[in-house]
């Protein structure tokens, strides 16, 4: 048991440290600090390169886990090589299977120019030899030849019809012959009135005729057909000396890329292949030209266009990608669609890319809360990093109820390092549940909230607030200054001897105190005004606290904080608001009976109690019975409640306070009411540490010194919360001055004599307790009541007590 002197209620800082004068004399910090562990795990896992060995980044929100992940990784990829191009290229044989090409970087952007130019000049040139005078003239010669050959074989056709006595006659229903006699021709009235002899004769030249004409029809179907050969040869050849000698050039340079080389063949024969659409094409053009304020729609060249999916013209080293909303298509890429006369088209050049397109090569960090809550995202990048190419797909093929046609690009490979930044409960429900997880995240770097105080550290903290302010251009902070954010720092992870590693909410005082400094007309930020920030900042959130401490002043909440009540205590606990958590004072009462229900929480009874509280409750039914139950049982019904209290209740920090109170009761030797007390107990009987101690001191203290410091009030915690402690200046001045104490003990027989003023007792060598003490006096009333329990009802001549020890114990027969 000790007093604790107003030097160990805080660790302040010693100015002497610092050799500078304000934080402009200090270069930002480089690096994270006070991570050693998640710094080492993170190098070793970015330099495997192997498959499976991606990075989860856990800890707590606020360590700096994103901007060192930024930070690091940028400097590490400025090294590395720069990743291909990759684009998307027209499949001429299967058009809905867009074929990928990847070039060093800075090709892909070069290739697709050299093939826009390609573009123009096919464009250009085509339809310019179609429209020339040379091709013109020997089109006509080609024709008229046909034509001279058509020709003859009609003559002939005409003379041999004449020799047999028939006429030729063509139309656009085909060629047919009527007979001539006496040089007229016979009409079908005229044929009837013939004889049927003249008839047969007439049929019979008629089917000699026909045969010879099948024949010559025949010949000139085959001139037809050679002469569309002939011209179509002809006008290949034409183009093919226009063209070949570009797409040469770029076959030639690009023969690095079999891809390429073979794009540009493709684009060759295509044309050679589709020389009437260029001639449409060229009509297009036309009504352009004459039409200006209509839109036509030119799309012979188009379907030889690249489309740049990739472009890393520009990128330095390997590409680093960061997002924060990874939906699926964000994530994978998309085929966009265009809608036209009912129904929706699309093609290859409509292929967009996705932020693994972009991180391909490289690296990619994204948060976990995004991506998980992003329908499909988790399923496509598991996918991506298993089979390591990507596909872009489309969510409809999935979920749509009718099947439809769509692209399906051929899939890119990729080699890509991920990077996974969450918190520890996300990563332990991911490794228990995805059995995935575990083979595509290898390694973890775990950051911790808190690192040790000490001179380097907090050489550190002040190289960081330098780095701040030079950031943000504010004022810099003179010696006072940082050594209230080391302090601060120091309060905020609850530990004497630890600095929070969550600089966020360091920044935010940093900004704050800025403030105050600048309204104030100050050029440099002093201890004041980070004192000043702080203040305001508890003020900000502190509306609940408030209320709940006048509801304390006007006594609508009940707590005692001077005289001596038999069964009371005042228990400490930590309610937290989200934003803000504070401490305040509860009473607790113990009423004890005979009986035989043991020890009764009134709130898990109701089911108030959660189940740290409800075993803490438990365990002092352990510590009674192994304690003053070895001779006799334990005939006792006692209930503990926390009075006045509306909400679960959970945790066992004031299991100490029950047991104090149940003491109480059965010695029925009074509290002092001006002493609170926290810390749990185990069936030993000795005080384990808890939590949110210098609010708990704090809550205590201001409900004291609303109702005026006695010199006898205080607060009893256990030993080994006394490295927590960070308490305000207020608080230390009155320890100071003797006005208020802070106990701290280690077991349950210093805590009821520092709260009775009596002795609490040790057996002695015969097992007994020293007459009068708070445990002989307990042990009394336990006797009692097992005496009372086994006599009642019964004749006292056949169950009667016999006593063995001259201090009245007892045991029964």
């Amino acid at each position: 048991m000790a007093k604790l002197g107003y030097e160990k209620l805080k660790n302040e800082c010693n100015t002497g440290i610092f050799g500078f004068g304000d934080t402009s004399a200090l270069n930002s910090v480089e690096g994270i600090i006070g991570q050693e562990r998640a710094k080492k795990a993170m190098e070793f896992g970015l330099k495997i390169k192997m498959r499976g060995y991606n990075i989860y980044m856990s800890g707590t929100t606020g360590t700096g886990k994103t901007t060192y992940a930024k930070n690091y990784i940028s400097n590490l990829a400025k090294n590395e090589k720069t990743p291909d191009d990759w684009c998307y290229v027209n499949n001429f044989e299967k058009h809905n299977e867009p074929t990928a090409i990847n070039l060093p970087a800075g090709k892909g952007k070069i290739f697709k120019e050299d093939t826009d130019i390609l573009i123009e000049e096919i464009h250009s040139i085509i339809p310019k030899v179609f429209e020339s005078e040379d091709y013109e003239k020997q089109k006509t010669e080609k024709i008229r030849e046909y034509q001279n050959k058509r020709a003859d074989l009609l003559s002939m056709l005409n003379q041999n019809a004449e020799k047999q006595g028939f006429k030729v006659k063509t139309s656009n229903g085909g060629i047919y012959f009527l007979p001539i006699i006496e040089g007229k021709e016979l009409s079908e009235k005229d044929y009837e009135k013939l004889e049927e002899e003249k008839k047969k004769e007439i049929n019979e030249r008629s089917r000699n005729i026909q045969n010879e004409t099948m024949d010559i029809i025949r010949k000139i179907k085959n001139i037809d057909k050679d002469t569309e050969k002939e011209i179509s040869d002809w006008e290949k050849s034409i183009i093919l000396s226009a063209v070949s000698g570009r797409l040469d050039e770029l076959i030639e340079k690009y023969k690095f890329s079999e891809k390429v080389t073979r794009f540009f063949n493709n684009v060759k024969e295509n044309i050679l292949e589709n020389l009437d659409e260029f001639k449409e094409d060229s009509e297009v053009d036309k009504k352009a030209n004459i039409f200006p304020w209509m839109e036509f729609k030119s799309s012979v060249t188009e379907k030889y266009r690249v489309n740049l999916l990739v472009d890393n013209s520009t990128t330095k080293g390997a590409p680093v990608i960061i997002d924060f909303n990874p939906t699926y298509f964000d994530l994978v890429g998309k085929t966009e669609y265009e809608s036209g006369l009912g129904t929706l088209t699309t093609n290859y050049k409509m292929i967009k890319e996705g932020l693994i397109h972009k991180a391909n090569g490289g690296y990619l960090i994204l948060q976990a809360k995004d991506i998980l809550s992003s329908f499909q995202s988790w399923d496509a990048l598991k996918r991506v990093l298993k089979t390591r190419e990507i596909y872009v797909g489309n969510m409809r093929e999935q979920f749509s109820v009718v099947a439809y046609s769509t692209l399906k690009p051929e899939p890119i490979p990729v080699d890509l390092k991920v990077v996974l930044i969450g918190n520890e409960y996300i990563y332990r429900i991911l490794r228990e549940y995805d059995e995935d997880f575990q083979k595509l995240f290898k390694i973890k770097s775990d950051f911790d909230n808190e690192m040790d105080r000490n001179e380097e550290s907090i050489m550190q903290l002040a190289h960081f607030i330098s780095g701040f302010c030079m950031r943000e251009s504010s004022l810099h902070f003179d010696k006072s200054g940082v050594s209230k954010v080391v302090e601060y720092s120091s309060r905020l992870v609850g530990n004497q001897e630890k600095l929070t590693t969550r600089f966020n909410e360091i920044a935010e005082i940093l900004a704050e105190s800025c403030a105050w400094a600048e309204l104030d007309n100050k050029n440099i930020v002093t201890g004041i005004h980070v004192t000043k920030a702080i203040s305001e900042k508890v003020n900000r959130s502190n509306k609940y606290d408030e209320k709940i401490q006048e509801l304390m002043h006007n006594k609508t909440i009940m707590i005692d904080t001077a005289g001596f009540v038999v069964g009371q205590i005042n228990g400490l606990s930590v309610l937290d608001t989200g934003d803000y958590f504070f401490g305040k004072p509860s009473r607790i009462t113990a009423a004890t009976y005979i009986g035989e229900k043991g020890i009764v929480n009134i709130e898990r009874e109701v089911e108030m109690s959660g189940t740290s509280h409800s075993k803490g409750v438990l365990i002092l039914s352990g510590y009674m019975g192994q304690k003053f139950a070895q001779e006799y049982p334990l005939s006792l019904t006692a209930s503990l409640t926390f009075e006045q209290t509306y909400g679960g209740i959970d945790g066992d920090s004031a299991s100490s306070a029950e047991l104090y109170a149940l003491l109480s009761g059965l010695a029925e030797i009074p509290i002092n009411q001006g002493i609170a007390v926290t810390g749990s107990v185990n069936q030993k009987g000795e005080i384990q540490p808890i939590g949110g101690v210098t609010q708990k001191v704090e809550g205590f203290f201001e409900l004291c010194k609303y109702r005026g410091l006695n010199g006898n009030q205080g607060v009893i915690i256990p030993h080994q919360n006394v490295r927590n402690l960070n308490l305000s200046e207020e608080v230390i001045d009155a320890v100071k001055a003797g006005r208020f104490h802070i106990y701290t003990v280690t077991d349950i027989d210093e805590g009821i004599e520092i709260l009775t003023g009596i002795k609490s007792g040790k057996r002695n060598k015969s097992g007994n307790f020293p007459k009068n003490s708070i445990n002989y006096l307990v042990n009394k009333k336990l006797h009692k009541y097992a005496e009372t329990a086994v006599c009642f009802g019964k004749d006292d001549k056949k169950s009667k007590p016999i006593y063995k020890n001259n201090d009245d114990s007892m045991f029964f027969v």
